[in-house]
């Protein structure tokens, strides 16, 4: 997939830009704070009917305006022309369209354009709690299957539901109990097991990656950690209700799934340096972008990077340049505060590119 074109009204510290964009590298350079990462977010948007900070939509219309707009003309890999748009005003409901078809389930859209974001907060996968872990499993495997955030969602309202008693001062109903109980071991099992696959197949490729970036210097490994892994999931939900009942919520089920990320046998959160977890962050997501190539649709994921070289040596910067500065990847956005990075980026690739200047929120070229 190949975003041709995007236009941006009021999102954001972006009032108004208009780009045509280059099908192979897009640089944006700038200095921190000039809105770089807000254009990527604009086009992360497109992709996932939701901004990659905040699921708060109100707080991504610019602070002089009362709603934003954002459209992208984009182009198939078979050469079909695709038209998205939304448009959201101050207290009301976004609209969301296909060429000029607006959604009835914004679910619908997710997978329509893979895209892997690498942002300096992917960070908090290896250093924050095993929601971050989980939240990463989960947009990568909605981008090739359909059914999975079905599964999930409810996975998670048979959960909630099951809270709501446990939390209760009285004797809940145990059969209305059960029901829930049972909901949640039949969804939960599902997601277990598209969650296992999809690790189980992540996990070659992106040890390859780290082995590339690292020049072959350090071991690191990823596994899986689930309670679906100690048997049945009702009959580990069920084993300690009593215990639920007394903290009043689930101990134990797939919203407690976790992913252990080690470096020569020892968690990265412990041991791994600034410019090991980055390395490890973006091999994790190089990885995923491969996985997703290959999934489902088949369809060439965007790339988008971040500021990826801050903290990284010259050595791994080169490395990581070699990797996708190839014709494994697509469309390319990445921005930079260093225009050195991005000249080095252009020199070892033989494509089409084209390079932006963000400043204040304005964007040209």
């Amino acid at each position: 997939m190949i975003l041709e074109r995007l236009n941006i009204l009021n999102y954001k510290s972006i009032h108004e830009a208009s780009l045509a964009l280059s099908p192979k590298i897009n640089c944006f350079i700038g200095h921190n704070g000039a809105g770089k990462t807000n254009l990527l977010d604009a086009v992360y948007y497109l992709s996932f009917c939701r901004s990659a900070f905040t699921t708060i939509d109100s707080q991504l219309v610019n602070h002089d305006a009362d709603f934003f707009v954002l459209e992208g003309s984009y182009l198939s890999d078979n050469g079909e022309a695709e038209q998205v748009y939304c448009g959201l005003k101050r207290g009301t409901k976004k609209h969301f369209k296909r060429n000029k078809k607006e959604y009835k389930r914004l679910s619908q859209h997710i997978g329509l354009i893979p895209l892997i974001f690498v942002s300096p907060s992917d960070t908090f996968l290896i250093e924050g709690g095993s929601e971050e872990r989980r939240h990463f499993m989960d947009v990568a495997i909605a981008q090739y299957d359909n059914t999975y955030i079905d599964a999930l969602n409810r996975y998670n309202k048979a959960l909630q539901q099951r809270n709501t008693l446990l939390k209760m001062e009285d004797e809940p109903d145990m059969e209305l109990m059960k029901i829930w109980e049972e909901q949640m071991a039949v969804e939960g099992e599902t997601v277990f097991k598209k969650r296992e696959a999809f690790v189980e197949a992540l996990i070659p490729v992106f040890q390859h990656i780290y082995q590339t970036i690292s020049d072959d210097r350090e071991q690191v490994s990823l596994a899986y950690v689930s309670h679906c892994q100690r048997g049945s999931l009702l009959d580990v939900i069920q084993r300690d209700r009593s215990k639920d009942r007394i903290m009043g919520f689930s101990l134990h089920g797939i919203h407690r799934d976790d992913l252990e990320m080690m470096q020569g046998g020892f968690p990265m959160k412990r041991e791994g340096s600034q410019g090991q977890n980055k390395s490890y962050v973006i091999a994790l997501k190089l990885a995923q972008f491969s996985f997703l190539r290959q999934s489902g649709r088949r369809v060439m994921p965007l790339l988008l990077l971040d500021d990826i070289f801050d903290k990284l040596d010259a050595q791994r910067v080169a490395r990581i340049v070699n990797l996708v500065a190839t014709e494994d990847y697509g469309q390319i956005f990445i921005t930079d505060t260093n225009r050195d990075h991005l000249d080095q980026l252009l020199l070892h690739a033989d494509f089409d590119h084209r390079l932006f200047h963000v400043a204040d929120g304005d964007i040209t070229s």
